[in-house]
């Protein structure tokens, strides 16, 4: 299963979002730190869930780096992460 399946299974699981979109950037970082052949190294996440209503966009973050610490922790060198509320701009 590929990286970018396994982080939008378990944020699905975690969140129940009304939206997430999962986009591998790797291509993006040849030949910066942390790439590797093949890449699934570099993410960038958008997610709108009720999960984040009243929350700081640190507090977001914190919750999204929990569910994926064991991704974190192995080939993900990097994770942008837009995360909203319903009603919020800027993570569709």
């Amino acid at each position: 299963m590929r990286t970018s399946d396994i982080i939008t299974q378990k944020l699905t699981e975690a969140f129940s979002p009304q939206s997430l979109r999962v986009e591998d950037e790797s291509h993006r970082h040849e030949g910066h730190a942390g790439h590797r052949p093949g890449g699934q190294t570099h993410y960038r996440v958008y997610i709108v869930s009720e999960a984040f209503k009243g929350k700081t966009r640190i507090e977001r973050h914190r919750m999204i780096n929990g569910i994926l610490s064991s991704e974190l922790a192995g080939g993900v060198h990097a994770l942008a992460i837009h995360a909203a509320a319903p009603g919020e701009g800027g993570a569709a």
